[in-house]
């Protein structure tokens, strides 16, 4: 029979001074092992077409063989030096439990929001880090101050259905209208605006308007900056769901112009799944509410989300992601992104059953990118196309609902993408639709 004493030792933990060795290689072991991330001279769309230098970025992901992942928008694959400090803090947080959480992780809490702040060139003071954008942008548009009974709130096909919903509760918990709009299709940056424009015109009460930045369903960038002007000149504030932007786009905050925003650190930012943002300009804060009566300081935007505990280690590698990010160069990923998603692209529009949802501007798109074949729009018709794609050619896609004109399929590489695998994409669409 086993003992508690000989249960102690077997384990142990009879030595409790003793620091047991890493589980896992550590970061810099891991970063020995891989080749260098040493980009080449030249512009970001020059060194998007360098292979030898995207080899060496795809060699940083360890990647399930048998299928082409090309579904890189649910969430982002960590690389390896950020995987090995994801495993590395599990273990330290793991071993020292609440006497590091107790004594020094606040400390570290800060230091890695100092870190997301400065990536998104905002104040620390007007970031607050959430388990991901669909928790800071529910916090930012149910604690909105500024819609009353009669007002109106508006949002379009294209925003994420969480953010639809809970501009819905706003609106009936407050007495208001809810008013959607359809973003055109095809889309162009002048009728988009001009849509926005006619919205607004025509909803004198409205008083808060949800964009999404870079949409989940069709990947379409929308002229977020300009629309906010526009809306302030109305009197309407913006909320912007900015959720696949940062790491997909080389962007900062000020490029959106908005003074609420809710984001992603585990999409292409690449931190361990649960990493968000907040951000409230902090000219703004009083425009939010404290949340569930929160009693702390009313002037600090901690008062404004309350996660509770979180996952530590998740926050301590969010630091390591923006690391591999600014090694493998912000406008160098967006563009080699935008090159992916352009080989597909290009190669396929005008064929005849495959309709390109989003346009070749290269401020409307990034990596994300949509198509419907044969006209079909149905959510069954489209779920049966991205079973067909991986089951017969191995590619794997996933199909989106909710944009006014029909269902579609979404296409999304990631840097551990290469041109071979969207010019199989390419083979097996035109395929396909010879065969709608």
């Amino acid at each position: 029979m086993l003992t508690r004493r000989g249960f102690i030792g077997a384990t142990g933990m009879a030595g409790l001074a003793a620091v047991p060795a890493p589980l896992r290689p550590t970061a810099e072991q891991v970063q020995q092992d891989l080749p260098p991330l040493r980009r080449p001279a030249g512009s970001p769309e020059s060194v998007a077409h360098d292979e030898d230098y995207w080899r060496r970025v795809a060699a940083y992901y360890r990647i399930d063989s048998g299928y082409t992942n090309l579904e890189a928008g649910y969430f982002g694959m960590m690389a390896a030096p950020v995987l090995a400090a994801f495993y590395g803090h599990t273990d330290r947080v793991n071993r020292s439990s609440s006497y590091y959480v107790r004594r020094t992780y606040d400390t570290d809490f800060a230091a890695s929001r100092a870190r997301v702040a400065e990536y998104l060139g905002a104040r620390p003071t007007e970031v607050a880090l959430t388990r991901g954008a669909t928790e800071a942008l529910q916090r930012l548009i149910i604690q909105y101050r500024g819609v009353g009974a009669s007002d109106a709130v508006i949002y379009a096909d294209l925003d994420y259905q969480s953010m639809q919903w809970a501009m819905n509760a706003l609106a009936q918990q407050r007495g208001a209208t809810v008013v959607r709009t359809e973003i055109p299709e095809p889309a162009t940056r002048e009728n988009v605006l001009a849509m926005y424009a006619r919205v607004l015109d025509s909803t004198p009460r409205a008083r808060l308007l949800l964009v999404t930045h870079l949409n989940n369903k069709t990947g379409l960038i929308i002229p977020v900056k300009e629309i906010v002007v526009l809306a302030r000149e109305h009197g309407v504030d913006v909320i912007v769901d900015a959720a696949h932007s940062f790491g997909q786009c080389d962007l900062k905050i000020d490029d959106l112009g908005a003074d609420f925003v809710g984001l992603n650190l585990h999409k292409w930012l690449g931190a361990p799944v649960g990493a968000g943002a907040m951000y409230i300009r902090e000219s703004r804060l009083d425009a939010i509410d404290v949340m569930l009566g929160d009693e702390g300081p009313a002037d600090k935007i901690d008062s404004r989300i309350h996660t509770g505990t979180t996952n530590f280690a998740t926050v301590l590698t969010i630091p390591a992601a923006l690391d591999f990010n600014d090694a493998v160069g912000a406008p160098h990923k967006a563009a080699r992104l935008r090159y992916l998603r352009d080989r597909w692209v290009h190669a396929v529009r005008g064929t005849p059953g495959i309709d390109i949802l989003t346009p070749d501007d290269p401020d409307l798109v990034a990596a994300i990118t949509s198509f419907r074949l044969g006209g079909r729009t149905g959510t069954a018709e489209n779920k049966e196309i991205a079973r067909e794609l991986l089951e017969r050619y191995g590619i794997f896609t996933v199909w989106r609902t909710g944009v006014a004109k029909g269902d579609c399929i979404r296409v999304t590489p990631a840097l551990y993408n290469t041109p071979a695998d969207m010019d199989r994409l390419v083979a097996a669409l035109k395929e396909m639709a010879a065969h709608s």
